[in-house]
């Protein structure tokens, strides 16, 4: 199905295109809001500033897409795959990304507040500067991922891995951390206020001077 006879059967109120092939389509800036693209194929497309607001992109396919500063604010993206996919300034806030492969993908910047990404895999995942507010990333696995600067206030990382993830100056007030494995981690100038640190593995974390002891002096 071309992107021209997309564009006309959803101006038409058609919804449906689940299973579709839109490999390397243009959709840039398009108006698909409410759209259902589940295990559609839209690996390399061009989604650049198209509005998916509440789309289901469950199962899709959108490797190597490319969905900077589109709107995906309450989509249900669960199970899809996004591998080295561009979601850098993309709205993503309330969107459902369980189970989600971010391997490689970059979210610089992303508004994700209160999404839900538990079990999903964000492997060297680029989440420079991202707003993580409440989002929940329980036995998600962050090994190697760029979280500098992020917003991680009240973040769920309940059994997540972290290991060998950069910190930089995140802010991971009241944050979840019970049971989650920070092997070898850079957490220098992170804030941890009101975390408790009990159960998490630091071993070779490099953090500030005194940081976790003080932290466990405010329990």
């Amino acid at each position: 199905m071309s992107v021209d006879q997309i564009l006309k059967l959803y101006a038409t109120g058609v919804r449906n295109f689940s299973k579709v092939d839109l490999r390397l389509a243009d959709l840039s800036r398009a108006d698909l809001r409410g759209a259902n693209f589940q295990n559609a194929d839209l690996s390399k497309a061009k989604l650049k500033g198209a509005n998916l607001q509440g789309a289901n992109l469950k199962g899709a396919n959108l490797r190597q897409s490319d969905l900077r500063k589109a709107n995906l604010s309450g989509a249900d993206i669960t199970e899809a795959t996004l591998v080295l996919a561009n979601l850098s300034w993309a709205d993503l806030i309330g969107a459902n990304l369980t189970q989600v492969d971010l391997r490689g993908a970059r979210l610089r910047e992303a508004n994700l507040v209160g999404a839900n990404l538990s079990r999903a895999i964000l492997i060297k995942t680029d989440l420079h500067g991202a707003n993580l507010y409440e989002v929940k990333l329980r036995r998600a696995v962050l090994n190697g991922a760029d979280l500098i600067g992020a917003n991680m206030i009240r973040v769920d990382l309940g059994g997540a891995e972290l290991i060998r993830a950069s910190l930089i100056r995140a802010n991971l007030s009241e944050a979840i951390v019970s049971a989650a494995d920070m092997r070898e981690a850079n957490l220098l100038g992170v804030n941890l206020q009101g975390v408790n640190l009990t159960g998490v593995d630091l071993s070779g974390a490099i953090t500030p001077d005194g940081c976790i002891h003080n932290i466990y002096n405010q329990e």
